[in-house]
């Protein structure tokens, strides 16, 4: 029994004994080959990238540290530039690409490479390389000859590293919470423009005799995907925020999707316009899911061009508001240009990024137009509630607009929640004077819910009435409106309005209101004759308005000529109204001149009375 014992205690000693050593051995081995790949390690990765970006790009960092037995490698203090001389060969040499790099990082991680496969069989494949927090800089600057050339390397990094290399391969590269600044050398003294804690995920980039000309890669990847959350960004003229909830792309799919967007205005509705100086229209925007489909990433990433085939929006709101107390003027620094082209059209033109979408959807949004009006001290608004639609033509491009010089758009909406709205627009891309065509059709609805607007910025009333359909056709520019109202209604009566300071409200005026009704006011068009009244309206915009003050203006005055509030009938009422008020004098002059006369006579009879 005790030599049993024995024997088991030598057994597990040489065990013990045995296992220390093989440890020891892979202790050293490990130490062995990390010390000796560093610089092996370290003089691939500077050839590699050198090469493989034609002589273009350099990599520096302080050490690099690794481990054979996770197959990971960290690299310190990295910064990846161009070679400015290079760069200029390439321009002469005609293979200069369009963008330019710079990137800095503190850490960048390899992890999950392949030693062995590597030293045997020349393949250097990753599994992941992360870049922790790099500030990226791109400098974009067009050249012709890179005009229509596809999404792949002038020249293929194959043959840059195949003296080196078999194969290279990463499967993912991760940029995680990356500071991007783009710098536009195309146009002169351009803002740069920057973002911070942008995700970029790189997946499968290969390096071999065959990828570069893969038809399904581009730029020797499979897909980009592009994620950022919660961004943040203040206007130039510090009075708006931009806010992205959630944004998600994937250059595979070329699918983009917004969870939420928003223009936030930093100042309330009735401080905003003291803010701008001006009355300035003030808008607020949210929309939620976003989606655009189609994108072209290379043709962005090559010439910051970009197209979409076609972009859906769907649950949100537009609202605008414009406090018409205070001045009309534009700051001194605004050119009358920039106070003239002001339609949305023009704004597209004005946009410094090259866009074509070919389709945009609307489904359920809202708009609102809103303005306070001094003289009722109230606002006035218009809104135009679940609206769907289709914009065509969506560009600033100018071969596209030479192919089709039009954007039309054809939307379904409801006028303040209640009468249904046809509406059509076609908006002329390339003329001077920002023209464009609107018409549609509103059908029945109550003529009351008109007073949301009618009562605060036209001091009227209307008691009672039915819409049938309001039909209109207009021609429009910078300089105003021209087009045919026709409206059918039936059974309507208004009452005139006035601002009461005492009341705090409006109050009726009321024989001026019977006045309006028996004179002036058609109470149904057509009327008892069948004869059907039709406004011709002629509109003269005041420079800085807005669009929507154009489309609202011309349509009111074609309702007042329809309904009979022509410059005719207006001073017709002025007169009787005159005539009224100094009616209403001469009665109270006279009434004083009785009141005198009796109080005279009163005297007289009391004298009398005395003696």
């Amino acid at each position: 029994m005790p030599d049993t014992k024995i024997k088991r205690y030598r057994l597990l000693k040489w065990i013990a004994a045995i296992s220390l050593l093989i440890l020891a051995l892979l202790a050293g081995t490990a130490w062995f080959l990390n010390v000796k790949s560093q610089p092996i390690l370290t003089d691939r990765i500077k050839t590699l990238l050198y090469k493989s970006t034609d002589s273009l790009y350099k990599i520096s960092f302080s050490k690099v540290s690794t481990n054979i037995l996770t197959g990971s490698a960290t690299l310190y203090n990295v910064k990846i530039t161009p070679d400015t001389n290079r760069f200029n060969q390439l321009i002469g040499l005609k293979r200069a690409p369009n963008n330019l790099y710079t990137i800095s990082l503190k850490k960048l991680q390899v992890k999950h490479f392949h030693p062995l496969t590597l030293y045997r069989h020349q393949k250097l494949q990753l599994e992941e390389v992360i870049f922790d927090r790099p500030e990226v800089v791109m400098m974009n600057k067009q050249f012709e000859f890179n005009e229509n050339r596809p999404p792949r390397p002038v020249k293929s990094p194959y043959g840059m590293i195949s003296q080196h290399l078999k194969e290279f391969s990463i499967n993912n590269i991760l940029f995680r919470d990356a500071s991007f600044k783009y710098i536009n050398k195309n146009v002169l003294n351009a803002v740069p423009f920057a973002i911070d804690d942008l995700n970029i995920t790189l997946k499968d980039l290969l390096v071999d005799s065959t990828s570069a000309e893969d038809p399904d890669r581009f730029y020797l990847l499979k897909d980009i995907i592009i994620n950022l959350k919660d961004y943040n960004y203040a206007t130039p003229d510090k009075m708006y925020n931009i806010k992205l909830n959630q944004l998600d792309f994937s250059a595979l799919t070329g699918n983009l999707r917004i969870n939420k967007f928003q223009v936030e205005p930093k100042y309330d509705e009735m401080t905003f316009g003291k803010v701008a100086g001006y009355a300035k229209d003030r808008f607020q925007v949210q929309m939620t899911d976003i989606l655009l489909n189609k994108i072209d990433l290379p043709l962005y990433i090559s010439k910051q061009e970009f197209r979409a085939k076609e972009m859906t929006i769907a649950n949100g709101f537009i609202s605008v508001f414009n406090d018409n107390s205070l001045s009309a003027n534009f700051k001194p620094t605004d050119s009358l240009e920039n106070r003239v082209k002001r339609f949305p059209h023009q704004l597209l033109q004005a946009m410094s990024a090259p866009v074509l979408i070919q389709k945009i959807k609307l489904k359920d949004v809202n708009v609102s137009y809103a303005i306070y009006n001094p003289e009722s001290q109230q606002r006035g608004r218009i809104s135009f509630e679940h609206t769907s639609g289709t914009f065509k033509n969506v560009t600033n491009l100018t071969k596209i607009k030479a192919i089709n010089p039009f954007m039309e758009v054809d939307l379904k909406t409801y006028l303040l929640g209640q009468g249904q709205l046809d509406l059509n627009f076609n908006f002329d891309l390339i003329d001077k004077n920002g023209a464009f065509t609107y018409k549609g059709q509103l059908h029945t609805f109550n003529a009351r819910v008109l007073n949301q607007i009618t009562k605060p910025l036209g001091l009227v009333r209307i008691n009672r009435g039915v819409v049938d359909k309001l039909r209109f056709d207009f021609k429009a520019n910078n300089d105003g409106a021209k087009g045919k109202v026709d409206f059918y209604y039936y059974d309507l009566s208004v009452a005139l309005m006035k601002n009461d300071p005492d009341k705090d409200h409006l109050v009726t005026r009321g024989l001026l209101s019977i006045l309006a009704n028996a004179l002036v006011i058609n109470s149904e068009n057509p009327n008892s004759d069948g004869k059907f009244t039709s406004s011709n309206v002629t509109y003269s915009r005041i420079n800085n308005t807005s669009f929507f003050n154009l489309i609202w203006k011309s349509l009111f005055i074609g309702i007042k000529n329809s309904v009979g509030i022509t410059e005719q009938k207006q001073q017709e009422i002025k007169k009787h109204i005159k005539n009224f008020e100094e009616m209403q004098e001469n009665h109270r002059i006279r009434k004083q001149k009785r009141m005198k006369r009796r109080q005279q006579r009163e005297l007289e009879q009391a004298r009398n009375a005395r003696r």
